[in-house]
């Protein structure tokens, strides 16, 4: 099990801004990030680019009309189960 945590940004797009600011406060670099409904929409912003690990899941691809920066990774949702278990924390914000 990862001892680093697992974070689940699950936000409405006006909210995600602020939950972003509160990821950076919270999070290291080598913490695993997940962008999930319309988070998925901010995979562009800079903020993101500090973390080592980040994912979207596959089935919100078509909500994103741009490529993908090459520092996020698209995770399947059997992956995503997996690794949901491999972490001790895991936080989510909404």
């Amino acid at each position: 099990m990862s001892e680093h945590t697992l974070f689940l940004v699950q936000s409405e797009f006006a909210k995600t801004n602020t939950c972003l600011d509160q990821l950076c406060q919270m999070a290291t670099a080598q913490d695993t990030i997940i962008l999930m409904g319309d988070a998925v929409l901010f995979t562009q912003d800079v903020r993101l680019k500090t973390y080592s690990v980040v994912y979207i899941l596959e089935t919100e691809m078509d909500l994103i009309a741009d490529s993908l920066p090459k520092h996020i990774k698209v995770l399947s949702y059997a992956a995503f189960a997996d690794l949901v278990l491999d972490f001790k924390r895991c936080i989510r914000l909404k």
